[in-house]
């Protein structure tokens, strides 16, 4: 079969998919909310593996897609200050503003520099005092404990030339605003192992109350995905809903506590606009009154910087998996890897890259589209 050889244990794999099969009566839709999963699901073919019945749907789960427009553009604007030395991991830079990116930003003379951690902008600060050093502080629970590390570690060396971009969001809070939409359509929930790493598996038990829907916690092998898929399936055919932990060799209930302590320390919950959703209430972190003076936004006077989102690109309703990133007209000609009308293109774990990587002809809105020569 087409695929199964990529898997690490093709007759497990073959297994697993024969269950699924066997025990799929209806139509169910299943969302990942994770981008390496979604990778890991086009990539590997998983989702046309699977019988007809079960659909996969992608959920806002890549950090760089969810990053609204304003709050590139006001990175974008930070970073063209000469005394700025501006620091984001490399995935950030070919994100578009509403104008330009980063890499225009450093071809016009700013001071952009890839950094890999975010302790390393705290050493860059401190090696130079007369410069003011900004770290692009995104992401989910999984990078946050890092970040709020990093001004934590800031405060206590002294260094007062160092502050963060913040723009933290949280998943359990957009599970909740996706399953309140009128448009929902999920049926169950592949949540993001990493995530739940850090902060346990203590949020999710309300929202499988709440809202009868059964959520997965899993990793991002092929197997760990396909038997997080088998897990769901078993749930929604036996018409019960809970809170089913099939990482538990990385994920425990509790998490890493010293982790979440800094995180409590260093950030507060505050609502975050996501990029093509909108705004989510309590669903992001913002530095906490203790640490504010080390707020970017605040200290180079951007918090009313805003900006409308392409009327062309429809990342938004990728996200919220009400289409595939096929569906949308710009797939492939206007919108492509090198040329970019939004997040979900661009970044290494959106949903319009990995469909474009690795099924571009693939397409259900006009006529295939031409292979563009090293763009993948």
């Amino acid at each position: 079969m087409k695929y199964l050889d990529e898997f690490r244990d093709p007759a497990l794999a073959q297994r697993l998919f024969d269950e699924i099969a066997r025990i799929t009566t209806r139509h169910w839709a299943i969302m990942e909310v994770c981008g390496g999963q979604t990778h890991a699901i086009i990539r590997n073919g998983i989702d046309q593996l699977l019988p007809d019945d079960v659909e996969l749907i992608h959920g806002p789960g890549c950090p760089v897609c969810v990053t609204p427009l304003g709050m590139i553009d006001k990175a974008l604007a930070v970073a063209a200050r000469p005394e700025v030395i501006f620091c984001s991991f490399g995935d950030m830079l070919r994100v578009p503003g509403s104008h330009k990116d980063l890499f225009a930003v450093r071809s016009e003379g700013g001071d952009v520099r890839v950094v890999y951690s975010p302790l390393d902008a705290v050493d860059l600060a401190e090696a130079h005092p007369d410069r003011e050093v900004v770290f692009f502080a995104i992401g989910f629970e999984t990078t946050a404990p890092a970040n709020a590390m990093a001004v934590y570690q800031a405060r206590q060396r002294g260094i007062r030339n160092f502050s963060v971009l913040v723009s933290h969001v949280l998943v359990p809070p957009a599970i909740e605003a996706i399953v309140s939409s009128p448009s929902n359509r999920v049926d169950g929930f592949l949540a993001a192992g990493h995530v739940c790493s850090i902060m346990g598996t203590w949020q999710y038990p309300p929202l499988v109350e709440a809202h009868h829907v059964p959520i997965v916690i899993t990793g991002f092998e092929p197997l760990d995905v396909l038997e997080g898929i088998r897990r769901v399936v078993l749930q929604l055919e036996a018409g019960t809903a809970e809170l089913d932990n099939a990482y538990a060799r990385v994920v425990s209930e509790q998490g890493n506590v010293p982790a979440q302590q800094m995180l409590a320390d260093v950030f507060e919950v505050c609502d975050r606009r996501w990029r093509g959703i909108g705004e989510i209430p309590a669903s992001g972190w913002r530095l906490s009154g203790r640490y504010r003076d080390f707020d970017a936004e605040v200290r180079f006077d951007v918090g009313a910087v805003d900006a409308p989102e392409s009327a062309q690109c429809r990342s938004g309703e990728v996200l919220q998996g009400l289409i595939k990133p096929t569906e949308c007209a710009a797939f492939g000609r206007e919108c492509s890897p090198r040329h970019p009308l939004g997040a979900t293109m661009v970044s290494s774990e959106g949903a319009c890259a990995a469909y474009y990587q690795y099924r571009r002809l693939d397409r259900a809105v006009g006529d295939p589209v031409p292979v563009e020569l090293g763009s993948a």
